[in-house]
């Protein structure tokens, strides 16, 4: 193999790799591997009781989404929905890469849900459940 064929095969992986971990979070707990090869995700859960419970979910279809998009790994891979519980019909497939938008990141670390302001544990986060203002995620247009 000649050297500019190898410099071209590194440069590819590298391209290839770097937008490979843009699409996740380096630590997320919720995504696991099962030891079959199965893809185990974990979703943030509903409270137990509170408004939340109570009303509509705004669909990721029906131009009802105000605020930051919540970015959300699933089973199928990730996901930018209008909310962080990621329920039936608030999600649409990730433009992330694509589409400049608002965007928070759904993680889970240390056993909490998390928004992040970037796909990084190392960015701005505030757990999920905390009682407001302390709640208030720091999203960022990308």
């Amino acid at each position: 193999m000649n050297r500019s064929h190898t410099l071209l095969v590194a440069l590819t992986f590298a391209i290839f790799g770097a937008s490979a971990n843009a699409q996740f979070v380096k630590g997320n707990e919720a995504v696991r591997t099962s030891t079959t090869g199965e893809r185990l995700v974990d979703l943030a859960p509903l409270p137990s009781s509170g408004p939340i419970r109570k009303t509509k979910p705004c669909l990721a279809q029906a131009g009802c989404h105000a605020g930051p998009w919540h970015m959300v790994e699933t089973r199928q891979g990730l996901v930018e929905c209008t909310e962080v519980y990621a329920r039936e019909g608030t999600c649409r497939p990730s433009s992330y890469g694509t589409t400049k938008l608002s965007r928070i990141w759904v993680v889970k670390a240390g056993g909490d849900w998390l928004q992040c302001q970037f796909p990084d544990l190392g960015s701005k986060c505030v757990k999920v459940f905390a009682p407001p203002p302390t709640n208030l995620p720091y999203p960022a247009v990308q």
